[in-house]
């Protein structure tokens, strides 16, 4: 049974395009269009955010994600050690320390990692 006020975090951490595709982005953008969760984050962090800053195809989708009411956030500390917050907030990412948010995220809300 989904509980209509439940908040959903996915965390994605992996450089790897195929993790993205067939799995981070097809779940997080089904879960927003299907109503599976009311509130959903995508967090992006580390290599994801490496691979987003330099794929096309990976940044359209998070395009479209944040069409759709998806809130997009990428820790800016792992950003600016890849010289990426600035090519980030170009797509509409959200660049921020992140390290409180996440941490309030394990206390209130459902989290997955990828």
């Amino acid at each position: 049974m989904i509980i209509k006020n439940d908040k959903l975090v996915v965390v994605w951490t992996s450089g790897d395009k195929e993790v993205a595709m067939k799995m981070v982005f097809m779940y997080t953008s089904n879960a927003k269009k299907n109503n599976w969760w009311e509130d959903i984050t995508l967090l992006v962090w580390g290599p994801s955010a490496k691979l987003l800053s330099e794929d096309k195809e990976l940044q359209d989708y998070v395009k479209t994600m944040l069409d759709n009411g998806i809130d997009v956030l990428a820790c800016k500390g792992c950003a600016d050690q890849y010289g990426i917050s600035e090519k980030l907030e170009q797509i509409g990412v959200t660049v921020k320390y992140t390290g409180v948010d996440l941490t309030n995220f394990i206390k209130e809300r459902h989290v997955i990692t990828f």
